[in-house]
């Protein structure tokens, strides 16, 4: 015992020197100018020490085995799966009894939505936690969520869950303690005496919900404070310039990563730091907090990744995936929101020349230490991140091509094949995101044999593209939108629930249809991505520019040998030349996903895709 002590304490010294250089300059320059820092530096070596020493042999082992292998997340056998617990299988015990499905589906990686303790009632979707340390009672309890860990950890699947970084629930206990007065407490949030400093801010902030939460502050007469709200007046931004928080919320991600958590969920990291004068989203020191954090997390628990919920454009979604001094250092996933709103936009005009531009300007041909997550569709509604410039630079308005889109996928737009519904629309900008399903935005209601090759393009494409493809619950059975979300006072006025509707277990255990078409087509398309080791994200994805407008293709620069990936927009046959396909690298002219030959140049059916090597 002796011995093997002696190794763990070698260990976390190994690991702590590892990091070092990515931890304390980042806490020196945001704390280091105060008093308390010597004081929080050692609790925080405490902290991390402590959380190591506390990991089970189970986990130091995958600890290991990942230092080993640092591209695992990279690699074509993974393949992730999107739920909410309760419309999946009803709790976490449900939970354990549909893990044959996702292995028969495919999946490797698990993301369980918002599972913490999330405040009664209204929790925006459980994203108003309470009690970061204990699972929401409806769902089962820790020990419930530590078997269900351990059984996807021994069907080789990880486990993703949310931690919100920018706020808690107001009734957190930090919060609480805060609002009966205690100061230490109060310096875990923003709060204000009187409403001057909050209207100063509120000139620059963008409002997110500016239906039913407008404004960013909320006024407490009750405690003579006015408390920063950026999303809901029941969450509570925390003060990342107050470095307790940064300890406490560290000591939080050891704890879920000691209880077998493989990948966290960084919510609302944009908002994380405030300056005055500005928006408020992606100031610098939150690359310096998430850079700290990480180097956290590669000490204590180094099998543990962080995905960075960063649903903004280009420019500065990829900083949250490492850039200048933080490349290979901060996140090691971030959605590819961008990705997803141009395979929308593409469809929507049948033309996909604005998405090959936007792909091939803003985004590298490959990150350092990272990858992206790739989707269609979430949880979460659609907003149509498209720039003026990026529109301009095709011919297009971008205000104008916002509302089309909006437009079409809501249904309104004349010969729409779409049945989507407007999220909060903002009459001072025109800003209206839309929700729905995957299905129902591709027209599953009015066009199903199209919507069917619309979902399975959609799906070989995040797929291929690089990254970990993401299919959220249902997507694989084409469920439509569910409206019944209408007759429930808890939701009726959050559109985001038509496109969260329960599991349909019938229709699963025995899909027909379009059902069974898009299940056994999603089935196919990552047991061939699984199959196809040219598909390591590590490998370059350069955009191509074939002659339809309505083609877009991208190769996968592996060093066996180029993979065309080509995806036809269009409900038309398209046609590329043999002389095009090889001059990109296609020599041995045969098609992955369908496993054939392909003779006489490529011709597309609608909506067609072809992995050609």
């Amino acid at each position: 015992m002796a011995k093997q002590h002696s190794s763990d304490d070698e260990i976390f010294a190994l690991r702590l020197a590892r990091s070092a250089p990515d931890l304390w300059p980042m806490l020196e320059a945001l704390y280091g100018a105060r008093p308390d820092y010597a004081a929080f530096r050692a609790d925080l070596l405490a902290a991390l020490r402590q959380g190591w020493a506390a990991r089970s042999d189970a986990l130091k082992r995958l600890d290991l085995v990942r230092d080993l292998q640092p591209d695992w997340f990279q690699r074509p056998d993974m393949a992730g799966y999107v739920f909410y617990i309760d419309r999946f299988a009803g709790n976490l015990q449900g939970v354990l009894d549909r893990l044959d499905y996702l292995s028969d589906l495919g999946i490797t990686y698990v993301h369980l939505m918002p599972c913490l303790m999330p405040r009664p009632g209204d929790s925006d979707g459980g994203y108003s936690v309470m009690d970061y340390r204990a699972i929401n009672p409806d769902y089962g309890t820790m020990q419930d969520f530590e078997t269900v860990a351990g059984a996807l950890r021994a069907r080789g699947m990880s486990l993703c869950v949310d931690l919100v970084l920018n706020h808690t629930a107001k009734e957190h206990a930090w919060a609480v303690a805060a609002a009966k007065g205690d100061p230490a407490y109060q310096d875990h949030y923003l709060m204000f005496d009187s409403p001057d400093l909050p209207a100063q801010y509120e000139r620059t902030l963008v409002e997110v919900f500016p239906d039913n939460a407008p404004g960013s502050f909320t006024h407490y007469p009750e405690i003579g404070k006015w408390v920063w709200t950026t999303f809901n007046e029941h969450q509570w931004d925390l003060n990342w310039a107050n470095p307790q928080v940064f300890l406490q919320i560290v000591e939080v991600m050891i704890f879920l990563a000691n209880k077998g958590v493989d990948v966290l969920r960084l919510d609302a990291v944009v908002f994380m730091w405030k300056r005055m004068g500005t928006r408020c989203q992606s100031e610098p020191e939150v690359h310096m907090l998430l850079q700290a954090l990480r180097a956290c997390s590669r000490i204590a628990s180094a099998a543990v990744l962080h995905l960075e919920e960063a649903i903004v454009g280009p420019a500065e979604m990829l900083p949250y995936l490492g850039r200048g001094s933080h490349d290979g250092r901060e996140g090691n996933l971030a959605y590819h929101n961008s990705l997803m709103v141009q395979f929308w936009s593409a469809l929507a005009t049948r033309d996909a020349r604005l998405m090959a531009h936007v792909l091939r300007s803003h985004f590298p041909d490959r990150l350092t230490n990272a990858t992206y997550a790739t989707y269609i569709r979430c949880h979460d509604d659609i907003g149509w991140a498209v720039t003026d410039e990026d529109a301009a630079a095709v011919g297009l308005s971008g205000g104008a091509h916002r509302a089309f889109l909006s437009e079409f996928y809501e249904g309104s737009f004349p010969g729409s094949f779409a049945r989507g519904a407007p999220f909060q629309v903002n009459e001072t900008t025109g800003d209206k995101r839309i929700s729905g399903t995957f299905a129902s935005l591709a027209g599953m209601e009015t066009e199903p044999d199209l919507a069917v090759q619309r979902m399975l393009m959609g799906h070989a494409l995040i797929a291929s593209f690089g990254g970990i493809p993401l299919i959220y619950m249902g997507d694989e059975l084409a469920l439509q939108n569910d409206a019944g979300y209408l007759d429930d006072p808890a939701y009726a006025d959050d559109s985001r629930w038509i496109h969260r509707p329960k599991m349909d277990w019938a229709r699963a255990m025995a899909p027909t249809g379009a059902a069974a078409q898009v299940f056994s087509g999603t089935k196919a398309i990552l047991a061939r991505r699984k199959a196809t080791p040219g598909l390591h994200t590590d490998y370059p994805c350069q955009i191509l520019q074939p002659d339809p407008v309505g083609v877009l293709a991208f190769r996968r620069a592996a060093p066996t040998g180029a993979i065309l990936c080509v995806f036809n927009f269009t409900e038309t046959p398209q046609h590329i030349s043999e002389d095009w396909l090889r001059a990109e690298g296609a020599t041995a002219m045969h098609d992955l996903l369908a496993d054939r030959g392909v003779k006489g140049g490529l011709n597309l059916p609608p909506y067609g895709a072809v992995w050609l090597t």
